[in-house]
């Protein structure tokens, strides 16, 4: 025998069918809306919102739609992917395609304004109750984060696509893109509304792709809206002419008192997307729900059919208690939510919508005072209602005679109250002041030779302005403390043929070994990071090759476009906190990895780590590609060997200065700022110096993964013994000044090129490492000296209590104390 289909009383009424795959009618029944703009509902039987479903069933079907747009997209592109729900119906199927896609940020419309939250676009729904749609990301830039990221648009229904066109619009406008996704249960369009979508992709120049569950449509017979109404009229006229009411309630005195359950919610996870759900939230709730589910699970004790009710936009966490409910016990779990829309309730075996119960709302909207419904839950045989709030709209209303916790106790033995705390973005101290007063991140070619997409210089353009002076003159007002060494730059050391052929054929000896300290770093940063995407944050300008070569691992292995920019650290003035301010608009400070070249006394790694101490979310922890102080947990490797890009300054770092930082230049709104060395391009390497690298990293692969599980597993705890040497070193030579003490190849390097260097401490028998150091040092006359039991393969020494005598003419050393 045939099962009645709970759309047959609309149809026959109607006219109304239902045309397209076999599976629709398992999907959809149809109902009446008590709405002027459109006569007929259809009424999902898998989305949670008006009929009771099992909670694995709804959540199933949304992320079955995530893998498909996964398959769809690729790997790559999914993990650039955000994803964006609409209220109220698809918040929860929202959150679950974004479960699907695996890696993807989610953000859902929301008609609750939020003070204090600034609106990053908005649209309307033309047919709807209600429409008008806000976007409320707690960081605006999540919806612009990466430049050319698909965006993914998931609704319940695509019926004429009227919406999701004026979505796209409103978005395009402000973030352009070039690929957007459609999702949803079921595409139900007509072929002249297929035509004005592709129509309108043409006309803004993106890809749009749907993806569906099932595919049909409507048809609607002429008058069906005028129709549709008179039936409603006269369905409501019969109804208050009989004195007719739902299922009779349990008088009120015997009704049972709601028993509010502490859930335990974890903190710092939102309650939904309203303001963003990033994979590190997902990650933190999945752990919490079993102990959220045993705290609901007692509290229910022999409770054998339950239903979870979620609370208008707050879908997707009473949905993963439910999920989480049902594997915790063995009673019958269904879930559904209450919702704004009205519609006309039928107690028939062939109609949606049996039964409603009609309370105020109790979350103070701002729309006013009105009436919410949850449908088909009376006389549905539930022994036990969990109701899920959050706690805006845990208020007296809620609580009141005739609200939705009395309305429920009227038709079930059992109410328990779920309060989830809900999420109000805090603007951080980074955060504070408008952010989008900041300019974008520089890019090449008109900023640094390095191609646009490998990174955004988080810096002013200093370019035309005189900041050049001699080394000697820097070092004498450095030392005397008449001037801060970020306050002006060192004349650029330009290589002879000689030390251009030496850094040459360091590269080739040492390309292979860098390209595994790049895989091992690159891989390590993805493993601490398994539910989100990093964003590398190089410091200017030594971290910044590096953080180019990470980025072109992550492609090459796993084809995953990492964000990367550069920004400015300063020793003894902190990290730029523009630039971190920029980072937390555009991106969640969680994902920051900040990257550096390497470590010496690991210095730097201390000044960033009191640098964020007043910034919320960012991690201080640095990853670098050689760890030979032994300062960070995030490395490549702990040998300090030669690092060719520590071999030249600006030609072999996009050409690009140090950075600057002074007062009369760099105001209080501004980025600290560099210069781009336009007039050196015919000796820059930049690009040879990563292609060459990035050539090795295929032979490296394997090793890397061996290096990288082998590390995963291994205590990398700083011992921080670089910074006890060093600390030696300055008592046994007599500096007494840490500062003034520059530990392995990189470090000392630097010595020789930017600042007046005493002398050098050489590891006896270090070998093709120091061929590059000795040659410098011999063309600056300065003393190599061999030492044993040193950490590192070198130190370079600044001169201490420098003074113009300790040069001579030429600018070359004075040996002598």
């Amino acid at each position: 025998m045939d099962v009645e289909w709970s759309g047959d009383w609309v149809a026959e009424r109607l006219g109304v069918a239902l045309v397209g795959d076999t599976e629709l009618r398992d999907l959809l029944g149809l109902a009446l809306r008590r709405n002027p703009k459109r006569a007929h509902l259809l009424v999902s039987n898998v989305l949670g919102k008006h009929v009771p479903q099992r909670p694995s069933v709804v959540y199933g079907a949304g992320y079955e739609l995530g893998e498909r747009v996964r398959d769809l997209l690729g790997e790559a592109e999914a993990r650039r992917a955000v994803v964006l729900g609409y209220a109220e119906t698809a918040t929860g199927l929202g959150h679950a395609v974004a479960d699907g896609l695996g890696v993807a940020p989610y953000l859902h419309s929301t008609r609750r304004p939020v003070e204090g939250v600034a609106r990053a676009g908005g649209f309307e729904e033309s047919h709807s109750h209600a429409t008008s749609h806000l976007l409320l990301p707690e960081r605006p830039g999540l919806l612009s984060a990466a430049p050319g990221a698909p965006l993914v648009l998931v609704d319940d229904e695509f019926s004429t696509g009227n919406t999701v066109l004026n979505t796209i619009r409103a978005l395009h406008e402000r973030y352009p893109r070039d690929r957007y996704v459609i999702v949803a249960l079921v595409d139900m369009r007509s072929p002249e509304d297929r035509a004005t979508l592709t129509a309108f992709a043409r006309e803004i120049g993106a890809r749009v792709d749907l993806v569906a569950r099932a595919r049909g449509t409507v048809r609607l017979p002429d008058g069906v809206l005028e129709k549709g109404l008179s039936l409603v009229a006269d369905q409501l006229a019969v109804r208050a002419d009989a004195h007719q009411e739902e299922p009779p309630p349990v008088s009120r005195d015997a009704r049972p008192a709601p028993v509010r359950v502490e859930l335990g919610w974890p903190a710092g996870v939102p309650d939904g997307g309203r303001h963003g759900f990033t994979p590190v939230h997902r990650a933190a709730l999945e752990a919490a729900l079993p102990d959220m589910a045993a705290r609901l699970a007692d509290a229910l004790g022999d409770a054998r059919r339950v239903l979870v009710l979620g609370f208008e936009e707050l879908m997707y966490a009473p949905l993963r208690l439910g999920t989480a409910l049902e594997d915790a016990t063995t009673a019958e779990v269904r879930y559904s939510t209450t919702t704004r829309s009205p519609v006309l309730a039928v107690d028939d075996p062939g109609y949606a919508i049996r039964t409603q119960l009609v309370f105020p709302a109790h979350d103070a909207p701002s729309d006013g005072p009105g009436e919410r419904y949850a449908y088909n839950v009376a006389g549905a045989g539930f022994d036990a209602v969990v109701a899920v709030v959050d706690s805006v709209a845990d208020t007296p209303a809620l609580h009141a005679p005739g609200g939705l916790l009395d309305q429920l106790a009227g038709h079930t033995g059992r109410v328990l109250l779920a309060v989830v705390p809900s999420y109000v973005p805090t603007p951080s101290p980074v955060e504070r002041q408008d952010a989008a007063m900041l300019p974008e991140p520089l890019r090449g070619p008109a900023f640094s030779s390095y191609a646009a997409d490998e990174v955004g210089w988080l810096l002013q353009d200093l370019s035309d302005t005189a900041l050049e002076a001699p080394t000697e003159e820097r070092e004498e007002a450095i030392q005397s403390g008449g001037a801060h060494y970020a306050e002006s730059l060192p004349v650029e050391y330009q290589p002879t043929p000689q030390y251009q052929e030496l850094f040459k054929a360091a590269l080739a000896t040492s390309a292979g070994r860098i390209a595994r300290a790049v895989g091992t770093v690159t891989e390590t940063v993805l493993a601490e990071h398994p539910h989100s995407r990093p964003v590398l944050v190089s410091l200017a300008r030594a971290g910044t090759p590096v953080g180019v070569l990470m980025r072109r691992w992550a492609q090459h292995r796993h084809g995953i476009d990492l964000p990367h920019y550069a920004v400015s650290i300063v020793r003894g003035r902190g990290i730029d906190a523009n630039a971190l301010r920029w980072l937390a608009a555009h991106h969640d400070p969680a994902d920051v990895v900040f990257v550096d070249g390497w470590t010496g006394k690991g210095a730097i790694t201390r000044e960033l780590a009191a640098a964020l101490e007043e910034f919320d979310g960012f991690d201080p922890q640095i990853a670098v590609l050689a760890d030979p102080g032994g300062c960070v947990r995030t490395y490549g490797t702990r040998e300090d060997f030669l690092i060719p890009s520590a071999c030249l300054n600006s030609t072999v770092s996009g050409l690009v200065s140090r950075t600057v930082l002074r007062s009369d230049l760099v105001g209080p709104n501004d980025f600290h700022g560099a210069k781009f060395y336009r007039e050196l391009a015919d000796s820059d390497v930049s690009g040879y110096f990563l292609d060459t690298v990035a050539a090795r990293f295929d032979e490296v692969a394997d090793a890397v993964d061996a290096e990288t599980k082998e590390l995963l597993t291994a205590d990398r705890a700083p011992t921080w013994e670089g910074w006890a040497a060093v600390e030696r070193i300055s008592e046994e030579y007599g500096i007494h000044d840490v500062n003034l003490v520059k530990p392995g190849v990189g470090e000392t390097t630097r010595v020789l090129l930017r600042r007046v260097p005493w002398k050098i401490l050489a590891k006896r028998g270090a070998g093709a490492d120091l061929a590059h150091v000795r040659l410098l040092a011999e063309q600056r006359g300065v003393p190599v000296e061999e030492v044993d039991e040193l950490p590192y393969t070198c130190v370079g020494l600044i001169h201490p209590k420098y003074n113009r005598g300790a040069t001579g003419a030429s600018g070359t050393a004075v040996t002598g104390k």
